[in-house]
């Protein structure tokens, strides 16, 4: 299986970045996707709500549904789902997308701040992926090969992955915690679950927002190679394809890309290696 058409992707904050890439990315192939993100107006220093997402979908051959939705509500994650599985049917993968950072210290992060990146990461994406599983079931049990897919990094306890910026690394090892699980956990449904990261910085709204990385962008690669790094792992067998850590370069070559000279910001300029890598 190598298309995406006729499926329903549920997408955690794909209103922008990577995760909008994503759903193009199916879009193209004819898939259904909702996409459930908290921005419904323009935010003032990042583009895109989830009714821009939604035409941008449609436009790009797919059928988009936008959801409003806080991932940390479980209230609202399962209205969410349940109206996804109404205006498509069911529910094929889930996008474990959304994602707070910080990328500070110990003393400079705030509680706050500690606790958005804990509540977006960790518990959003326990909360969608506890709603999406039973759909996902149903989805293998009918032969739809169904997909997790998260957004976090290869675990790796070494202290040099911490020490600059505690509270993100715990948020991002917490999804990737729940992806070390579940995979075990629903092996025996045939539901893939795994996660992806990219080797190198990728260029988001979101990230030049960060000091420090927003100067080297020119070194980054564009949102589209985690695109189509997701819709190489999400096309694969389900059954046999589980429990990995993905990262773009790999996945991409798996399915036989060796030139990504295209998603290059800057051609010819050496890439800026991603944390976690």
């Amino acid at each position: 299986m190598n298309t995406l058409a006729g499926r329903t992707l549920f997408i955690s904050g794909g209103s922008r970045g990577i995760g909008l890439a994503i759903a193009k990315r199916a879009a193209r192939d004819g898939a259904n996707v909702a996409i459930a993100a908290k921005t419904t107006t323009p935010h003032p220093k990042l583009p895109g709500t989830i009714h821009t997402a939604a035409a941008e979908i449609e436009a790009a051959g797919g059928k988009a549904l936008a959801l409003a939705c806080d991932i940390r509500d479980e209230a609202a994650v399962h209205a969410a789902v349940q109206a996804t599985v109404e205006r498509f049917g069911g529910i094929d993968i889930l996008v474990n997308n959304a994602s707070a950072i910080s990328l500070t210290g110990t003393l400079a992060t705030p509680i706050k701040r500690f606790d958005l990146m804990l509540g977006v990461n960790v518990r959003g994406t326990f909360v969608c992926s506890q709603a999406c599983l039973p759909h996902l079931v149903t989805a293998a049990r009918a032969g739809r090969n169904p997909h997790l897919l998260t957004l976090s990094p290869p675990l790796d306890l070494a202290a040099k992955w911490f020490a600059p910026h505690l509270a993100y690394t715990i948020a991002k090892y917490g999804m990737s915690m729940c992806v070390l699980g579940m995979a075990e956990e629903f092996r025996a449904d045939g539901i893939g679950v795994n996660a992806l990261w990219p080797r190198t910085v990728i260029d988001t709204a979101a990230l030049a927002l960060v000091p420090g990385v927003r100067e080297q962008l020119d070194r980054a690669r564009r949102p589209e190679i985690m695109a189509d790094a997701a819709h190489a792992i999400v096309t694969r067998d389900a059954r046999t394809t589980t429990g990995r850590f993905f990262i773009d370069e790999e996945a991409l070559r798996e399915a036989g890309v060796t030139d990504l000279t295209r998603y290059a910001n800057k051609p010819g300029v050496e890439p800026l290696p991603d944390l976690f890598v």
